[in-house]
């Protein structure tokens, strides 16, 4: 009988061990394939498609058309510039995506772009702006915004590159000016508590306006240089694009304030400042030569994402191992957009 009890508890020990062994080979074999998906195949290559996805014309029809029915292509400035899909190069990769697949065949009569963006980054904001205008002068199709909420600084930037500028009544419009900073001085702090710092240098101005030593004036000449460069080519870009807004009233007066769409429209900043996204479409299907009886489709195209790519190309602090300290001077400004120039209309909160 002992030995019956005995085979018996064995039994159960051998079992739960291979139960374990096979789901440890599962969760490994899971592991090896999430890494071979993310670091192998044609996305070494090529970036991921985006996928069309078919939205409302303005009838409020999005039955599937032929390919042979025109398209508007409509692309979305949602959020802040610079900053996860809204970065120059993922929305290049949105209008090369725009002349394949659903859309081969010179298709595009016309772009809407959708926005609501407090703007972001200078670098980010120019490259969309010239995109957008090398494609329509490539492709020689009429670009449209309609703002649905925000349109400013960055984002006015690059709505300088359409056509046209609608707005729904309430939207904020505006914010011409350019951000760097802030920038903190500690070293009076320090000097009350003992606290020394050591920064090694070499070269002129290289530790400028190093938070832990007093400041020496004129140290930012440099950065302010570039400051009043990157606003007046704003400036210019604006009023030549906007040509009802005076270049002499926006440095003087108007600023980098913000406008609703009836003073946006009222001062020059856009063209219809109480509209609605079906009458912007309505106009810019007739600026792209749709007949009135035609049936044409709205193809949106987002960024497309891959989890398994995502989770295993270091973009997540789990794999990495990591747990990331920051500190967030601001609710509305990203950790990564410290110490660059931006066109980003930021109000205190």
């Amino acid at each position: 009988m002992h030995f019956t009890r005995e085979s018996i508890f064995i039994g159960a020990i051998r079992s739960f061990c291979t139960a374990f062994a096979a789901l440890l080979g599962i969760l490994l074999a899971l592991v090896i394939t999430f890494f071979a998906l993310g670091s192998t195949g044609d996305s070494q290559l090529f970036p991921p498609k985006a996928t069309p996805m078919i939205t409302a014309d303005a009838a409020g029809n999005r039955t599937l058309l032929p390919l042979s029915a025109p398209a508007i292509l409509r692309l979305d400035i949602h959020g802040v510039i610079g900053a996860d899909d809204l970065t120059f190069t993922a929305f290049n990769n949105l209008l090369l995506d725009s002349r394949e697949g659903l859309l081969a065949h010179d298709r595009v009569k016309a772009v809407l772009l959708h926005i609501d963006s407090p703007g972001g980054t200078v670098t980010d904001s120019t490259a969309i702006y010239h995109a957008l205008l090398n494609y329509k002068t490539k492709y020689k199709v009429p670009i449209y915004a309609f703002v649905d909420g925000l349109c400013a600084s960055g984002a006015m930037y690059i709505a300088c590159a359409c056509d046209k500028i609608f707005a729904t009544s309430p939207s904020m419009i505006g914010s011409v000016g350019v951000l760097l900073g802030p920038t903190f001085n500690f070293s009076q702090a320090m000097e009350k508590w003992g606290i020394q710092s050591l920064t090694l240098t070499q070269g002129k101005d290289k530790d400028m306006l190093n938070p832990f030593r007093p400041w020496v004036p004129g140290e930012d000449a440099s950065l302010q240089t570039i400051v009043a460069s990157s606003y007046q080519e704003f400036v210019d870009i604006v009023t030549k694009a906007r040509p009802r807004l005076s270049k002499q009233n926006l440095i003087d007066e108007y600023g980098a304030q913000v406008f609703d769409g009836h003073k946006a429209q009222e001062l020059g900043y856009i063209d219809e400042g109480h509209s609605s996204y079906e009458d912007a479409l309505t106009a810019l299907s007739v600026s792209a030569g749709i007949e009135k009886d035609q049936h044409y489709q709205v193809l949106q195209l987002n960024s497309p994402h891959n989890f398994i790519t995502d989770l295993v190309q270091n973009k997540s602090s789990l794999l990495q191992g990591k747990i990331m300290h920051t500190l967030q001077l601001s609710p509305n400004l990203p950790a990564e957009f410290g110490g660059k120039l931006l066109y980003l209309y930021l109000p205190v909160q």
